[in-house]
């Protein structure tokens, strides 16, 4: 059992940057993939970032590619956010999938455990 809970959203202006974190209550993150999702009103919810267990493999969306960082510890992973866009307005999730792996996975099925959100809103 992980219960995951994001921080860091907030309201930010075009350019300014963010930095979320989701950490994980009841255990630690040595051995779960992990992932930052993201969904826009109207919008399917989309991987944004995604990272292997031991950190050694990430992932990227094409639009943020460049711009954001996914980076992991045992007890929480983050995503920094520079030259936020009004595009990148959502609510943010953490997901975790309990996997010793390599990779990472960008499906929403292939992940066990989520949080609650965090709204990110970037005003132009």
């Amino acid at each position: 059992q992980v219960q995951l809970a994001e921080s860091g959203g907030g309201l930010v202006q075009a350019g300014g940057s963010l930095r979320l974190s989701c950490g994980a209550s009841g255990g630690t993150l040595n051995n779960y993939v992990m992932g930052w999702f993201r969904q826009a009103p109207g919008k399917e919810r989309e991987c944004v970032a995604a990272i292997s267990s031991r950190g050694g493999s990430t992932f990227y969306v094409d639009s943020v590619k460049g711009r954001f960082t996914i980076s992991k510890d045992s007890v929480s992973v983050n995503l920094q956010m520079n030259s936020l866009k009004p595009e990148d307005t959502a609510v943010y999730y953490c997901a975790a999938r309990p996997i010793i792996s390599y990779s990472y996975y960008t499906r929403r099925s292939a992940y066990d455990y989520w949080g609650q959100g965090t709204q990110v809103t970037v005003s132009s």
